[in-house]
């Protein structure tokens, strides 16, 4: 008799304690459903970047007088020139120069009469291959990530170029 009241008590506390717990299973779905309705919403409202085509949207043109700086340039600036920045002061113009043409670009530093220097980046016979180029440059550098380290790499963010005819 006492086996059976031993069991039976073991028995009964075995029960008591499996009852008493939380059913994990339950918890794991709910939490699993809820992963997969936010990974349902996250596709449908992820934004997936295209590429967009370049197109020549004509730029405002500023006619001046400039020459350039350096004598192996002049045979190179033309009656279109696409500009990244205008300094006031020449080693700042020469050293953001340099930093473009390190990085590959092809660069005229160009000084009007009122002093100020054009930093260049491409200079052309005519307006449309002018705005092409500056088309080009704007969406190449055209997210926010991207202005962010031109700013820190350049000192300017290739956010505002614009056309300069040259005026003889």
């Amino acid at each position: 008799m006492k086996k059976i009241l031993g069991f039976g008590l073991a028995l009964m506390v075995v029960a008591g304690f499996s009852s008493c717990k939380p059913k994990q299973s339950a918890y794991k779905s709910v939490y699993q459903a809820a992963k997969e309705r936010e990974m349902q919403q996250t596709k449908t409202t992820t934004n997936t970047r295209t590429a967009t085509p370049v197109t020549t949207v004509q730029a405002p043109v500023r006619t001046e007088k400039v020459t350039a700086v350096d004598a192996n340039d002049a045979g190179n600036l033309k009656a279109f020139s696409v500009v990244v920045a205008s300094l006031s002061v020449k080693p700042n113009a020469d050293a953001l120069k340099a930093k473009l043409q390190y990085d590959g670009m092809n660069v005229i530093l160009a000084q009007n009469e009122q002093g100020m220097y054009r930093v260049i980046v491409g200079s052309f016979n005519d307006r449309e291959s002018a705005d092409a180029q500056r088309a080009s440059i704007m969406q190449r550098y055209s997210t926010a990530a991207d202005v962010a380290t031109l700013k820190k790499a350049y000192g300017i963010a290739f956010d505002d170029l614009w056309i300069l005819k040259r005026a003889y």
